[in-house]
């Protein structure tokens, strides 16, 4: 499985981001694909994630302002970030796991500042 992630970028606190990851291969053994972040000298952590049904879960702190969906006839799914605040800047990535192995996109930047 590839992923691949667009979409980041400078954006002012406020301001809103649109990021796409489109994945390749054995894209029919896909359940799960989520977001995840990392900040400089932090940790990576879960953002977002979304079944192939559809079902949902958030990090609280994105809860009403970040929206996951996907399209699987385009094997692609999306995060839809509004009112962005500086604490969000990170390194997103998008992420999978198939057979239980972890698989991850190369990350886009997205900076939150003015």
């Amino acid at each position: 499985v590839q992923l691949v992630e667009s979409g980041g970028g400078l954006v002012q606190p406020g301001g809103s981001l649109r990021l796409s990851c489109v994945a390749s291969g054995l894209t029919s053994s896909i359940n799960v694909m989520a977001w995840y972040r990392q900040a400089p000298g932090k940790q990576r952590e879960l953002v977002a994630g979304i079944t192939r049904i559809g079902t949902t879960n958030y990090k609280d702190s994105v809860k009403g302002r970040f929206t996951i969906s996907r399209d699987n006839a385009k094997n692609t799914v999306y995060l839809q970030m509004n009112a962005l605040k500086p604490e969000d800047t990170a390194v997103y990535y998008c992420g999978t796991i198939v057979s239980g192995e972890p698989y991850w996109g190369q990350g886009t930047l997205v900076t939150v500042s003015s």
